[in-house]
């Protein structure tokens, strides 16, 4: 079992609940919704069902939120972010098999 502190620490525990998740970036629980429909994130169920989501997909879904209040079409904005983390994983991969 995992020890608090290591949970407080893994930047993929799904700590937030949806409407949490809103509220810190600031969008309404339909947009979080929406990001999941484009797979931009894909939120844990809890044992009932319910959304939780990880502090990097909060990171993203802020990442999307900002693109689309600049204007950009929400799947626009998703496809681009995956495209964007694909890049820097495959730029990362490359260094250390350098």
């Amino acid at each position: 079992m995992a020890q608090p502190d290591d949970v407080l620490d893994d930047e993929d525990y799904p700590a937030y609940t949806m409407g949490r998740a809103a509220e810190i970036i600031g969008c309404s629980q339909d947009f979080l919704r929406r990001l999941g429909d484009a797979k931009l994130i894909a939120p844990h169920r809890s044992s009932g069902g319910h959304r939780r989501y990880s502090r990097y997909q909060l990171r993203l879904a802020a990442r999307a939120r900002e693109m689309c209040d600049q204007g950009t079409d929400i799947a626009a904005a998703c496809r681009i972010i995956i495209l964007e983390d694909q890049l820097e994983e495959a730029l990362r991969h490359n260094q250390i098999n350098q």
